[in-house]
């Protein structure tokens, strides 16, 4: 079994649910999510169109860099089942520069491979993450931006306590901007 990629400062955490793995990233997770980036169900919130190679390495590198310098990151979604990699989820700060600003505030985003969509993956996903993120940031605020069109992934923010507190453009495109405060302090 390949060993998954981890940052010398800050291990990737095992989350285990009922039915998934969320773990570190292995290499070949890269050539996964770059198939999972080429299809239309998958990209249509995300893109304008099929990512390239170069941008998907480099999101990916830039997801799995975030557990070396502040301690969260994204994980590799894994189906119990059939070892499979489905998805990513996980927490950053991608200084997006929006406004209004949420810029050091850890941002929660989540995307499944469409084969995975309708299985309630990712809510399982997203309370493992939100159960570990409320341990790591004292129960602090946290956000996310969704394209306005993605019912099942507004829903499913809805479901966990993100409200919308903004609309915005983020690279030519609207965005809804949500938040799930916190009740205590980072």
């Amino acid at each position: 079994m390949p060993q998954p990629l981890s940052a010398p400062l800050h291990p990737v955490p095992v989350l285990e649910t009922a039915r998934l793995w969320l773990r570190g990233y292995y290499p070949s997770d890269f050539e996964l999510h770059l198939a999972m980036c080429q299809e239309p169900d998958f990209y249509r919130h995300l893109s304008p169109g099929p990512m390239p190679a170069e941008e998907v390495w480099g999101k990916f590198l830039r997801t799995i860099g975030h557990w070396t310098l502040l301690g969260y990151g994204f994980w590799a979604i894994e189906e119990k089942a059939s070892g499979s990699y489905i998805g990513s989820i996980g927490f950053a700060d991608f200084k997006r520069g929006l406004d209004p600003r949420m810029d050091d505030v850890p941002e929660i985003g989540w995307v499944l491979a469409p084969a995975a969509h309708g299985k309630g993956y990712a809510s399982e996903a997203v309370a493992a993450a939100l159960a570990w993120g409320q341990e790591q940031f004292a129960d602090a605020r946290t956000v996310c931006i969704i394209d306005p069109d993605n019912t099942a992934s507004l829903n499913v923010a809805a479901k966990f306590g993100y409200r919308e507190f903004a609309r915005s453009t983020y690279k030519d495109n609207p965005i809804v901007l949500l938040e799930r405060p916190g009740t205590g302090a980072a």
